[in-house]
C-alpha cells in the first residue's frame, strides 16, 4: 500500500505506526469497498512472510486474535529480521539476524515468501536485488511525510505488468514481476 508521493507508512490505523510524529495513520480506510475486499483475498493467500521487527511487532499484536480475517496468517511461517528480538510467541515465528540469512531463505527450495509492510526491510530487498515481484496498491493521495517505498534507493531493474485493475476509489492494484536489466534507447520520430 502507497501513496502517489511513495508514503507506505501505517496505512492501517492511526496507532499502527506514529514514529516521527505521522499523523496520517489509517490513510486507506476511505477506500475500502466490496471491490478491493475481492481483489485483497487474492494478495492476502497464504504464503510464508519476510517481516521487518516494527512490522512484526504490529502484526504480533493484531493477527493472532483476527486471524478470521486472513486465513492462514497463524499457519504460515512468519521470518523476522531484528536485531532486538529473538523470540515471540506467536507460532511459526523465526527471527533471521542478517541480510546473509535472509539470502540464505530467499534462495532455498521452499515456499513463495511475502513481504508486508516492512519499509526499511524492502528497500534492503531492492537494494541487494533480492525482489523478484511488486505487488503495488496505490493509492490517490498524497502524504508528504512518512516512511517512503524507494526512500533510500533501489538498484536499476525492470519489472512486467502481470495484472492490474482499478478499483472504483481509484486504487491502482498492480502485479509486476521482474523483467532483467534497465534497456534504454532514444525517443523521437
Amino acid at each position: 500500500m502507497v501513496t502517489l508521493d511513495g508514503v507506505m507508512q501505517a496505512p492501517g490505523g492511526s496507532k499502527e505506526d506514529a514514529s516521527e510524529g505521522f499523523k496520517y495513520g489509517g490513510w486507506t480506510a476511505p477506500y475500502e469497498d466490496d471491490f478491493s475486499s475481492e481483489a485483497w483475498k487474492k494478495q492476502m493467500k497464504a504464503a510464508d512472510l519476510l517481516l521487518g521487527r516494527k512490522t512484526f511487532d504490529i502484526f504480533e499484536g493484531y493477527w493472532p486474535e483476527h486471524a478470521s480475517n486472513w486465513p492462514g496468517i497463524n499457519d504460515v511461517t512468519k521470518y523476522v529480521l531484528s536485531g532486538t528480538r529473538a523470540t515471540s510467541d506467536w507460532e511459526n515465528t523465526i527471527f533471521l539476524k542478517s541480510l546473509d540469512d535472509i539470502k540464505k531463505l530467499i534462495n532455498g527450495e521452499g515456499s513463495d515468501i511475502k513481504v508486508w509492510g516492512s519499509s526499511k526491510l524492502i528497500q534492503l530487498l531492492l537494494k541487494n536485488d533480492l525482489a523478484d515481484e511488486l505487488w503495488l496498491n496505490t493509492y490517490p493521495l498524497t502524504l508528504g511525510t512518512g516512511k517512503k517505498l524507494f526512500q533510500d534507493g533501489a538498484i536499476p531493474a525492470a519489472f512486467t505488468l502481470t495484472e492490474s485493475l482499478v478499483t472504483p476509489g481509484g486504487v491502482i492494484m498492480a502485479h509486476y514481476k521482474r523483467a532483467g536489466k534497465v534497456s534504454t534507447g532514444t525517443v523521437g520520430i
